[in-house]
C-alpha cells in the first residue's frame, strides 16, 4: 500500500457491506471503496519483510525466543489478501526454535472471498505453501472470528468487523504489530489517536510497531499514545516509514 496522499484525513463515504475490487496488473486487487492497491507495487513480498518485518526486528527477535514455551504474537491492522501473514508464518518456519508458539491476530473490514484471495496470493512462487494453506483453511463466508490452526506452533485469528472494536476486546501481550491500513488520508479511522493508544494499551513492554505510514497525525497519535517512534527509510524509494517500541515502565 502506498501513503502518498496529503496527510490531513479526508470525510470517507459510508461503506458498503463488501468490497469491490478492481484487478490491475494481471493479479493485483485494487480498493475502488478506499482508491487504494493492497500492497506496494513494486513488490508487496518484499515490502512486507523490509516494513513489518524487519521493522519488529523479525525474525531475528524469535531466534531469542526461549525454548521450550516461548511464545511470540503479533496483532495486524489490516489482513487483506493475506500477504503479510503468509510472509510472515513462511520466515516463522525458518527461524523458529522447537516448542515455541506464534499467533498473530489480524483486524480486518473487509474479509475477502477465498477466491480472490488465491488470485492476489499466486503473484508470489515463495509463498506458494502458505497461500495453499490459507486458501483450504478460509471459510467460505468468512465473518466473526477466524481461527485457523497453520500447525502445531503456528496459529492464526482473523477478526472481522472495525479495528477499533476488535483491538479494545483483545487481550494485552502483543509483542508486534503490523500498521497496514490503506493510506491515511483514505482510511483515516485505522490510524486514530484511539486505535493508536488501544494498541499501545495492549503491547507488552519492549514491544514494537512496523508501518510504511508516514504520515504527520500518524507520527503524533503513535507517539502521543506512549511509542518511542523512529523514522527508517521506506520501502523501494519512498522516504520514509515508522516503526518504534512500547517503553519498559520505571521500577519494573
Amino acid at each position: 500500500m502506498n501513503d502518498r496522499d496529503p496527510e490531513v484525513p479526508s470525510a470517507q463515504p459510508p461503506m458498503p457491506a463488501t468490497q469491490t475490487l478492481d484487478w490491475q496488473e494481471g493479479d493485483m486487487p485494487y480498493s475502488r471503496e478506499f482508491g487504494d492497491h493492497f500492497y506496494c507495487r513494486e513488490d508487496g513480498r518484499l515490502e512486507c519483510g523490509h516494513v513489518f518485518l524487519a521493522g519488529n526486528g523479525l525474525p531475528d527477535r524469535w531466534r531469542d525466543m526461549p525454548s521450550p514455551g516461548g511464545d511470540f504474537r503479533i496483532g495486524e491492522l489490516g489482513f487483506g489478501t493475506g500477504l503479510n501473514v503468509c510472509e510472515t508464518v513462511r520466515q516463522w518456519k525458518l527461524a523458529r526454535k522447537p516448542d515455541t508458539r506464534l499467533q498473530i491476530v489480524s483486524f480486518e473490514l473487509f474479509p475477502m472471498r477465498r477466491e480472490d484471495l488465491d488470485r492476489a496470493l499466486s503473484r508470489w512462487p515463495q509463498i506458494d505453501a502458505e497461500r495453499q494453506a490459507l486458501v483450504a483453511a478460509w471459510p467460505d463466508e468468512p465473518a466473526g472470528r477466524i481461527e485457523i490452526a497453520a500447525d502445531p506452533q503456528t496459529r492464526l485469528t482473523i477478526v472481522c468487523g472495525p479495528a477499533l472494536a476488535g483491538v479494545t476486546k483483545e487481550a494485552s501481550g502483543f509483542d508486534a504489530w503490523f500498521l497496514d491500513g490503506f493510506a491515511p488520508s483514505r482510511n483515516p479511522d485505522m490510524w486514530s489517536a484511539e486505535l493508536m493508544q488501544a494498541l499501545f494499551d495492549r503491547t507488552r513492554d519492549g514491544g514494537s510497531f512496523g508501518t510504511y505510514a508516514a504520515a504527520g497525525f500518524v507520527r503524533r497519535n503513535l507517539a502521543a499514545a506512549g511509542f518511542r517512534v523512529e523514522r527508517r527509510p521506506g520501502f523501494a524509494g519512498k522516504r520514509e516509514m515508522l516503526c518504534g517500541t512500547r517503553p519498559p515502565v520505571a521500577g519494573k
